[in-house]
């Protein structure tokens, strides 16, 4: 099914490698990015995802194809690499999109002074969860950066778009390591912005707002469907009062990686975020 893009941007004969793409978000961005003439390579650890998204593409008439990955095995991902230079060719855009949070890694309690017996603090939190959000977080980012960005160095030219988030920012209450880990991302796409300046390499990142994806929809729905009272506090502090939908990130995807148009952007940051990081709170 064809969605409405918003911006007409031709990626023809670009090839765009996506990390994460098994989730809601990066899956819709393959999808936009095969619409716009690319050829997709979706790359997800859930290799039965980036499988059935490669076969819709492609009945639609798009080029679009899927691959097992761990971004954080770096000889794996190598092999990874040589099959999309043998099926589709070098790297042009490189999306970095893997990552996410860990239960290990949460606590139950937003105030350490309203903790009660039996809930997990701060003092509780497992050293390896934590480990592991920064892993998957940034090396996440990392690794596949080192992989497929050598493609761009050769040729002079190419595009890295990294995922923070609104967390990077201002931190949320439960999620220490996973906000900690964002903001890593934020200042690691400064880092290689700088470190890429004078090889025709751009690197950017989105920061998204909240977004109901597979990971969160738990945290933001209860079972019978009404709002969480997390939900209701995040509402409460976006001046738009909504969610941001997925493919309301495009607009901002596109706009980074088209090289005439963000000629001379790289090292931001941009917030889709339904103003939430505008509002005060009063």
């Amino acid at each position: 099914m064809k969605m409405d893009l918003p911006l007409n941007i031709d990626f023809t004969g670009k090839v765009v490698v996506i990390t994460g793409a098994g989730g809601v978000l990066c899956g819709t961005m393959a999808k936009a990015f095969a619409q716009a003439g690319a050829k997709v390579a979706a790359l997800d650890l859930n290799e039965d995802r980036v499988g059935k998204l490669s076969e819709e593409c492609k009945a639609d008439g798009y080029i679009c194809e899927g691959y097992k990955a761990n971004v954080l095995e770096h000889e794996a991902l190598e092999e990874v690499h040589a099959k999309v230079l043998k099926d589709l060719g070098p790297c042009d855009i490189l999306i970095n999109g893997a990552g996410g949070n860990n239960p290990r890694a949460t606590t139950d309690n937003e105030y350490q002074h309203e903790a009660s017996d039996g809930q997990k603090t701060f003092f509780d939190l497992d050293t390896a969860g934590v480990d592991f959000v920064f892993k998957l977080n940034f090396q996440g980012t990392l690794i596949p950066t080192q992989v497929f960005a050598k493609d761009m160095v050769e040729r002079k030219s190419g595009t890295i778009l990294n995922i923070s988030s609104m967390n990077a920012y201002i931190p949320l209450t439960k999620i220490p390591a996973y906000s900690a880990a964002k903001a890593g991302v934020s200042n690691f796409t400064q880092w290689l912005a700088t470190h890429f300046a004078g090889t025709g390499i751009r690197c950017n990142a989105i920061a998204p707002g909240f977004l109901v994806s597979n990971q969160n929809r738990a945290l933001l729905f209860n079972e019978d469907g009404t709002p969480t009272a997390r939900s209701h506090k995040i509402l409460s502090g976006t001046p738009m009062g909504r969610f941001v939908d997925s493919e309301e990130l495009l607009g901002g995807v596109f706009f980074l990686c088209d090289d005439k148009a963000a000629s001379a952007i790289t090292g931001v940051v941009l917030p889709i975020d339904a103003g939430f990081a505008a509002y005060s709170g009063v």
